[in-house]
């Protein structure tokens, strides 16, 4: 039986979500409004979701990687690429970050929409809560995420990491810092009770 469903429609593109799955909201719309992507490049989207990101990178890019979690996202995703006609430029992959890659693969840029806020226990034990649910200072999977994404990017890849101020955005800066890769903010956007989304670019010092 399929799973209920909201229809989403954004730049010309059509989207299928499952009740199980995030929801593009304001965060998933200020990543693609940024999203500059150029034929032939690589592209790893983590934390899928319904797959907007990977479906708008894959129309110009025609080599995308999409993991999630989540099974029910990769459904979703897998149904909203034969939707939107490009079920052959996007490859999906059920994991835990980097964990269903192999270790040799790189990219030129890995897009993560990553669980950003604060939450209290228990809040990340539904697939809707891990979407969003960063532990108790938000921070859970961004610093698993900036400690690992460098092993996968190659010597000129970027990457784009969405997260909020309520999460401690100096801090993730300097992370990047710490592993090589040189970051700053791209893109912000207000929201209501003095939070801030912000979507943050890292790549090499050498690039």
């Amino acid at each position: 039986m399929p799973y209920p469903t909201k229809r989403l429609a954004f730049n010309g593109f059509s989207f299928n979500v499952y009740e199980d799955v995030y929801e593009p909201a304001e965060d998933s719309f200020l990543f693609a409004e940024n999203l500059h992507i150029t034929p032939g490049m690589r592209v790893l989207d983590l934390g899928t979701g319904c797959g907007i990101l990977a479906v708008l990178a894959a129309k110009k890019s025609g080599d995308v990687t999409a993991i999630d979690l989540n099974p029910y996202a990769i459904r979703c995703a897998k149904e909203n690429a034969h939707i939107n006609h490009i079920t052959d430029k996007i490859a999906f992959l059920q994991g835990d970050l980097f964990c269903a890659l192999q270790n040799n693969v790189r990219f030129d840029l890995v897009l993560f929409n990553a669980p950003y806020l604060p939450s209290e226990q228990g809040e990340e034990t539904t697939w809707i809560g891990r979407s969003w649910a960063g532990g108790a200072d938000g921070r859970g999977v961004v610093d698993r995420f900036i400690t690992e994404v460098s092993e996968y990017l190659t010597s000129s890849g970027k990457v784009l990491l969405m997260q909020s101020t309520l999460t401690g955005v100096e801090k993730t800066l300097s992370g990047f810092n710490q592993q090589g890769l040189s970051a700053c903010v791209t893109a912000e956007r207000s929201l209501p009770f003095f939070e801030t989304l912000t979507l943050i670019e890292a790549k090499p010092f050498s690039v």
